[in-house]
């Protein structure tokens, strides 16, 4: 069995917002015409700033940005802590030192870790584009998270600006503050280092600007196509291809078939540069994986789950032979944690159950409770015209997403602002429901986005208030939802205490048996030989001799992250008798 979790705290706040939820149902039941007055003049207000369609998206850019700044006391900068942040740093680091990949290290047995690949070079398993934004943050601020806070509130500016699109001007304002509470200041898109911005911003600039250019041919409603097409295609391609699908379905329709379609020679003079873009993209994306995994088609993930993973990641293929492990932690990692969901999903059970439970992820984490209530309401939205390309482009989704055996809500990112555009059309439709010839619904409205606005002032003040928030490695649906906390620190103590200490540092990393295998200690910069502390798996005794040998200018310390707190000695001498010479000048331990 895995390692018990520290603690299984955090559900206040679900909790709370449930309560909420369902307090202001009963209260519209039994006051329909609640605040009437009150509300109605706060709508005037926010509705003649929201017509001004180029203010409003500015608005909603600045409240991202403002407001997450001036959380970070509260929640600061935050502390990679899972396998995906080091391994998205390590691409970070690697395309800030203007290189696409790293050679393997001597004795890279060592150097082992879960999502990243050291043969047949020593990258991040994933695709490049996330990559490359933190390092434009680490180049330009020095803080690779500076530059998701920018591409987060461009995110949720951008939902703004794709809604413009497709609803009123006053709802396309309101989702976009709606994506700042729920995805901006508390989500771990924002408090990790995982990515899903980047896809999300993608996939809102195409959703966006598709009927914007079918309306008026514009060029730069065509470049922002195929900003976003590229961008999918260097960061998440399959989830990418199920959203640009719809898209060049309805293109052809409407260039071939439409009532009221241009001209073919105005549509290639538009679209032939961005087309150029998008497969420029796919040309240097082969041109990396021919740099970094040795094959022009041998994808990212396609290198790393070879050599590491027995569970595949479609339901059609077998599990793959065990390939042998160097570390027991590993080992784990791919058969506790991830081969029992394979093997649950091959019996018609266990699919329908995991792919249910794949979609009430999703839900709840981009609805929370507060705004499932107009879901009630969706049978309407499936008929409605304006949102219907929105709505085949998210069943294509669902069968591309059920046919995967794992899913964590960042998958579904390049739709999310498609989510956004239905979960508000089928608010619009909520908001017309009358009780007893009462408005009823428009009260029901308005408290629901109060409830979102009262739940996320908690959220922001849950450290002084003492709220717990969800915990890693558990809470599950709640960490993704409510964002996690700041974690990460007894690494990051002892990394800090390492660095001011002088010279350099070989750090063997000792865990218990029962250690929880995502809670991953060993990872290292991209510049491995050169780092001031470089972090190794502890083996066998002969192989740590050979490594101590190696690295015989460093200060040799051990670390066993499952001590409490944590616990950093110089290593024991008589384990490293036989090397000559033997660093001695480690000073005392923690």
């Amino acid at each position: 069995m895995l390692a018990p979790a520290p603690h299984s705290g955090g559900y206040i706040l679900p909790f709370l917002e449930g309560g909420l939820t369902l307090a202001v149902c009963l209260l519209t039941l039994g006051w329909p015409r609640l605040l009437h007055p009150s509300f109605h003049s706060i709508e005037r207000s926010l509705a003649r700033l929201a017509r001004r369609r180029r203010l409003a998206v500015l608005v909603v850019f600045l409240a991202n940005l403002f407001l997450r700044v001036l959380l970070l006391p509260l929640y600061p900068v935050p502390l990679p802590f899972v396998p995906n942040d080091f391994s998205f740093l390590l691409a970070s680091d690697t395309f800030a030192h203007f290189r696409l990949t790293n050679p393997t290290p001597a004795l890279w047995q060592h150097f082992e870790s879960i999502h990243i690949s050291l043969i047949p070079s020593y990258q991040s398993m994933y695709f490049p584009g996330h990559g490359l934004l933190l390092a434009a943050g680490q180049l330009i601020f020095g803080q690779p998270w500076v530059a998701m806070l920018l591409c987060s509130a461009v995110l949720s500016a951008a939902i703004c600006w794709m809604l413009q699109a497709w609803l009123p001007a006053t709802w396309a304002f309101l989702g976009g503050l709606l994506a700042v509470l729920h995805l901006g200041l508390f989500s771990y898109w924002i408090n990790t280092y995982q990515g899903a911005a980047l896809m999300a911003l993608a996939g809102a600039l195409i959703l966006g600007a598709w009927p914007r250019f079918r309306r008026r041919q514009v060029g730069r409603h065509a470049w922002l196509m195929g900003l976003g097409m590229s961008i999918l295609v260097i960061s998440r391609p399959y989830e990418g291809l199920l959203l640009c699908l719809p898209v060049l379905v309805a293109f052809l329709l409407w260039l071939f078939r439409g009532p009221r379609r241009p001209s073919l020679a105005l549509v290639v003079r538009r679209t032939a540069l961005p087309v150029v873009l998008v497969a420029l993209s796919a040309v240097w994306l082969g041109y990396y994986d021919l740099q970094a995994f040795g094959h022009a088609t041998t994808l990212p993930y396609t290198a790393n789950r070879t050599q590491y993973a027995v569970a595949p990641y479609y339901v059609w293929q077998p599990q793959r032979p065990d390939p042998g492990y160097n570390h027991p932690v590993m080992r784990r990692f791919y058969y506790e944690m991830e081969l029992p969901v394979h093997t649950a999903i091959h019996s018609p059970a266990g699919f329908v159950s995991l792919t249910l439970r794949k979609f009430l992820l999703a839900l709840l984490f981009f609805a929370g409770f507060a705004l499932l209530p107009p879901l009630f309401l969706l049978r309407r939205v499936l008929r409605d015209r304006r949102t219907r390309f929105l709505v085949y482009s998210v069943a294509l989704l669902v069968v591309g997403l059920a046919i995967e055996i794992f899913m964590v809500p960042h998958y579904f990112a390049p739709f999310t602002a498609a989510f956004y555009a239905l979960g508000l059309q089928a608010m619009r439709h909520m908001r017309h429901w009358k009780l007893d010839g009462a408005p009823a619904g428009r009260t029901l409205t308005r408290l629901l986005v109060t409830v979102c606005l009262l739940t996320g002032l908690v959220r922001a003040f849950a450290g002084p208030l003492g709220i717990e928030v969800p915990a890693f490695p558990v809470g599950g649906w709640t960490l993704f939802w409510y964002g996690p906390g700041h974690y990460g620190t007894e690494r990051a103590r002892i990394a800090a205490d390492l660095a001011a200490r002088p010279g350099r540092q070989l750090v063997l990393v000792r865990y218990a048996a029962n250690h929880y295998p995502t809670d991953e200690w060993v990872y290292n910069p991209a510049d491995l030989e050169n780092a001031q502390t470089l972090w190794a798996r502890e083996m066998d005794s002969a192989s740590n001799r050979e490594l101590v040998a190696h690295y015989n200018d460093r200060t040799v310390w051990l670390v066993e992250p499952d001590a409490a707190p944590a616990l950093l000695r110089p290593y024991p001498a008589q384990d490293l008798a036989s090397v000559a010479p033997l660093n001695t000048n480690a000073p005392a331990g923690n």
